[in-house]
């Protein structure tokens, strides 16, 4: 009698794993996240601002290294152009990993750094981005910026 018990909880512990597993995106699905954080650093590059409207999603948060947290696309977007207006430099992305956790939702990290000029050094950080699918377009619905601890 308490072999199926057992048995149950086992089959429920290997079912739920496998439904939360994360799983590396198609070769389609990698080539358009790639192509929209790489979107991303070129609206934040120029404050472009159309672009960065067309790929954020309306509700969208941003938590930033200073610890701010801009939420919805207006306080995200305010806060991004007062961002590179306050650390100006080159800002850099670079892909680490992106995985799915499901069909429309992804998760992205990269290395984000802003270059500064010789009186600001690089500012070497890590950006997270929570991506969703909406109508066949990735869109950012979250970022996550963080300071390496020291």
């Amino acid at each position: 009698m308490k072999k199926v018990p057992a048995l149950i909880f086992l089959f429920l512990i290997l079912n739920t794993s496998i439904l939360f597993a994360q799983h590396k995106p198609s070769a389609h699905d990698q080539e358009k996240i790639l192509a929209l954080i790489a979107d991303y650093s070129k609206a934040r590059e120029n404050q472009d601002t159309l672009l960065l409207k067309s790929i954020l999603t309306k509700e969208v948060d941003q938590l930033v290294s200073s610890g701010e947290w801009r939420i919805g696309i207006k306080e995200a977007m305010s806060g991004m152009q007062r961002s590179s207006t306050n650390n100006p430099g080159q800002r850099q992305l670079k892909v680490e990993k992106a995985r799915l956790l499901n069909e429309t939702c992804a998760i992205v990290d990269a290395r984000y750094e802003i270059i500064g000029d010789n009186e600001a050094p690089t500012r070497r950080m890590w950006s997270t981005f929570l991506v969703v699918k909406e109508e066949e377009n990735w869109k950012i619905a979250g970022i996550r910026n963080m300071l390496p601890a020291r």
